[in-house]
């Protein structure tokens, strides 16, 4: 079942600088919520705290009803988060069918000492996994590639690797730290109908981080706009992309006057 994510007055300090002050939004079941903002706005920074990389100096995150801020990236998924990034972590030696699988271990029953022993129950739990993640490549169109090492594959497919590692933890939340970075125009289109796949036929509430405010126009339900480490608004993207304040956090405010 999607889950609902709530923040409230979150902030991030490292020594003396505040990276975010008092940010708060809630995204509700199911919906593709939009996170974007300038450079240096703090999105990423956001996305860690929620994701646990970071731990916020105070504030609130919730998943459902459940407190969560500063708990660890295992323990997040536990309650259903999964979290793609910028730069995909991929095992580059490994297969991309191994490293689908990576996405599979809160799933495995019992712990280490029955894992090290192979007994029946994991290894029929292995089977069922391995099988749940080649349909997940067929799906996303990358079947073909299940025995190749991650290294001989594009940039691109790396994201759709990742994407299939995510999935495979069978997410309530999930994180895409922007998915079309270094993506060509013909994989950006492929990525939109990909995340419009997912919204119709997986239960899952997905965040995206990005730049390219086309896809964030074709994809989202509704954006908060980050300047500074603040909140700056809040909306549907073609709200935002008229909203003087973010054309001016954007294009600076001799471009914005301008452009008026």
């Amino acid at each position: 079942m999607a889950a609902r994510l709530t923040l409230r007055d979150v902030n991030l300090h490292f020594g003396g600088v505040k990276v975010l002050e008092d940010v708060g939004f809630e995204v509700e079941p199911g919906l593709v919520f939009g996170l974007v903002g300038p450079n240096g706005a703090g999105k990423t920074s956001l996305f860690n705290c929620i994701s646990g990389h970071y731990r916020p100096s105070s504030g609130s995150i919730r998943i459902d009803d459940t407190e969560v801020l500063g708990s660890r990236p295992a323990t997040l998924a536990r309650h259903g988060l999964a979290r793609t990034f910028q730069h995909p972590a991929l095992q580059l030696r490994e297969t991309v069918l191994e490293n689908v699988m990576l996405g599979a271990h809160k799933r495995l029953p019992g712990g280490p000492v029955e894992w090290s022993l192979r007994l029946p129950r994991m290894t029929r739990t292995e089977k069922e996994l391995r099988a749940e993640a080649l349909e997940l490549l067929e799906r996303h169109g990358l079947l073909w590639a299940a025995n190749l090492h991650a290294d001989e594959l594009s940039h691109g497919l790396h994201k759709g690797i990742e994407l299939c590692r995510a999935l495979l933890m069978r997410p309530k939340l999930l994180l895409l730290d922007e998915p079309a970075a270094g993506l060509p125009h013909s994989e950006v289109e492929q990525l939109i109908e990909t995340v419009k796949r997912l919204r119709a036929e997986d239960d899952v509430t997905i965040v995206i981080v990005e730049h390219h405010m086309g896809l964030i126009a074709a994809l989202t339900d509704r954006v908060v706009v980050l300047d500074h480490g603040r909140k700056l608004m809040e909306g549907t993207a073609a709200e935002a992309q008229s909203d003087p304040r973010v054309i001016e956090a954007y294009i600076g405010k001799d471009a914005a006057d301008d452009a008026a």
